[in-house]
């Protein structure tokens, strides 16, 4: 009888406890800028199951470890994902999530101190009116002196009300 081969943790992170949000991932040690950290993993999926999965487990679409590709695509990272999908989001990142041939990759914005949070920019899309219900849904926790308040990407302007400022 074998027994199972124990999952040796990344040498880089770890995943703990988060003073922003439940889980979070940590520097195991310091990593310079523009190190390539982590890949988003995670079954591929699109928008109508994206949906499906999100009402079966009965929360808000926002409250997912789904991550959208430039294809239209999503990586659902909480089926058959890795630590990535614990990685917080900040106001003020020290990574940044990067597509390459439809795949993601956690980059070091710059040099992350042994213990220091790893945290990124979530910049979540909502196309319906940021109201007070949605950006309290939405809402930030990352304690950054810039914060928002929310995870949302600011809604882009349409021409006509730039045009009218």
């Amino acid at each position: 009888m074998t027994t199972p081969a124990k999952k040796t943790p990344s040498p880089m992170y770890e995943v703990h406890e988060s003073p922003i949000h439940g889980k979070g991932v940590f520097a195991r040690t310091r990593i310079p800028a523009g190190t390539r950290i982590i890949e988003y993993v995670g079954e591929i999926v699109d928008w109508d199951e994206t949906c499906r999965r999100t009402a079966a487990k009965g929360g808000p679409i926002n409250h997912t470890f789904f991550f959208t590709l430039n294809n239209g695509l999503l990586i659902d990272g909480g089926a058959g994902g890795n630590e990535s999908r614990f990685i917080n989001h900040s106001c003020d990142p020290n990574c940044e999530a990067m597509e390459e041939d439809d795949r993601v990759y956690i980059h070091a914005l710059r040099d992350i101190e042994k213990g220091e949070e790893l945290r990124y920019n979530y910049g979540l899309i909502y196309d319906e009116r940021h109201t007070p219900a949605v950006k309290k849904a939405f809402a930030c926790r990352c304690g950054a002196p810039n914060c928002t308040g929310v995870m949302l990407a600011p809604k882009k302007r349409s021409r006509a009300k730039k045009a009218a400022a």
